[in-house]
């Protein structure tokens, strides 16, 4: 077994003991330094004739306030004000007290809780233009609280800027909190945690598919580590790659057709492509060295990837059939887990000098920038609107999932389960 193989398979079978409880506030360790928009966002009151449900209604704001903080677009904070007397839907918003206050926009709402579900409705409004910018309903239970508020926040970004956010999107990740390593799912602030696996067993290195319908893992739970892939409706592990040796580090192809991973089928550890349902093997990478993590553009084109054939593992880019190699990464030291972005202009990395980092480069290997400096940092991720990078650290004794904007600011803990939870993926929009 090579050097990085080694490494790679060290790092994902970290210690299995459980860390301690973490509450479920927002941890914030760093704040962004430029200039945003000042943004007060209102709880909801009661539409007319509903009862009143302030936790609801403090919930929904709060959610709305983080979001949008996360987006490094705004100070977004929860601010109380007194009612409309008219409802949301008459009243004429008085600006001049929040033009007093400095604000760039507020958020109010109104919303009613019933026997048959939840109705809530937002609206966005411009303090200096004194003018109405956005209005959205959303009609569900109450459990989606939650999710009104985040897809309301997406709405907010794409119409100030023309991209929606990704706040509807949530995180893949891998737990240890129940003895084993497990696949969960939760929102991408760390509410509403599922366990999807149940293998009790090694499962690691998730991935999940363009339409958002499906993941892919490696687990040991046969003792060899092979692929598998469950429908996210489905509690079925789907054997797709079972070959002799090491199946791992699978990704999707942007267009969901085809799978790259790493095969040990023929001796050493090269890349391939197989279709989605296992077959046709294509090898990518001839070497003697390891190589791993494939890591595929947004436009399909070009695979990055990890490989130690000039020493240390180093991050290499091909063309999708595996022509054209080059190394990106020359800083020195190790680096590993690439990660590209939704744009395909940068590419997040996991670099170990010492400790184990996170930066971003050009996607030519130009620009390195480092973006974490406290603990052990591995595995970023972005989100599906580029904005935000998830990451594991182990900054708080135990690895936990981490959010950060794309400076380095805004490092926020959102998993709050005992044990490790590593190996962020995000999801798409829902």
């Amino acid at each position: 077994m090579s050097r990085i193989t080694a490494l790679l398979l060290c790092l994902s079978m970290l210690c299995l003991l459980p860390g301690p409880a973490h509450s479920a506030s927002y941890i914030e360790v760093t704040a962004p330094g430029n200039r945003q928009l000042k943004l007060a966002v209102v709880p909801a009151q009661p539409a007319a004739g509903a009862a009143a449900h302030p936790e609801l209604a403090n919930e929904m704001a709060e959610t709305e306030a983080f979001d949008l903080n996360m987006s490094g677009l705004f100070a977004a904070e929860r601010h109380d004000a007194a009612p409309l007397p008219q409802g949301l839907g008459l009243s004429v918003i008085d600006y001049v007290p929040w033009l007093s206050a400095g604000y760039d926009y507020v958020i109010r709402g109104e919303y009613a809780l019933r026997s048959d579900g939840l109705t809530a409705e937002f609206r966005l409004f411009d303090v200096l233009g004194k003018k109405q910018l956005l209005v959205k309903r959303y009609i569900g239970q109450a459990k989606d609280l939650r999710y009104f508020a985040h897809a309301f926040c997406d709405e907010v970004l794409g119409t100030l800027t023309g991209e929606k956010g990704a706040f509807t999107s949530r995180l893949i990740y891998v737990s240890s909190q129940t003895g084993h390593k497990e696949i969960y799912i939760m929102d991408w602030d760390g509410h509403n945690t599922q366990q999807i696996t149940r293998n009790r067993s090694i499962t690691i290195s998730p991935d999940i598919s363009p339409d958002g319908r499906e993941i892919i893992f490696t687990s040991y739970k046969r003792g060899n580590p092979d692929l598998y892939k469950r429908a996210l409706s489905s509690t079925v592990d789907v054997p797709i790659s079972t070959r002799r040796g090491l199946n791992i580090t699978g990704a999707w192809s942007p267009d969901g057709t085809k799978i790259a991973l790493a095969l040990s089928k023929d001796g050493n550890t090269e890349l391939y492509t197989i279709n989605r349902d296992g077959s046709a093997p294509t090898r990518l990478t001839v070497s003697h060295s390891a190589n791993v993590s494939p890591a595929w553009s947004p436009d399909g084109s070009k695979i990055a990837f990890v490989s130690d054939r000039m020493g240390r593992p180093q991050i290499f880019v091909m063309d999708a059939n595996g022509g054209n190699v080059h190394r990106l990464t020359t800083n020195g030291g190790s680096n590993f887990n690439p990660a590209w972005s939704p744009k395909g202009d940068k590419i997040a990395y996991t670099h170990q000098s010492g400790s184990f980092q996170i930066y971003l480069m050009n996607a030519d290997g130009s620009g390195n920038t480092q973006l974490t400096t406290v603990g052990r940092n591995e595995r970023p991720r972005w989100s599906p609107d580029g904005r935000l990078l998830a990451f594991s650290s182990e900054r708080s004794g135990s690895d936990s999932i981490y959010v950060m904007r794309l400076d380095g600011s805004g490092q926020t803990k959102v998993s709050h389960t005992t044990g490790q939870n590593i190996h962020p993926v995000w999801t798409p929009r829902r």
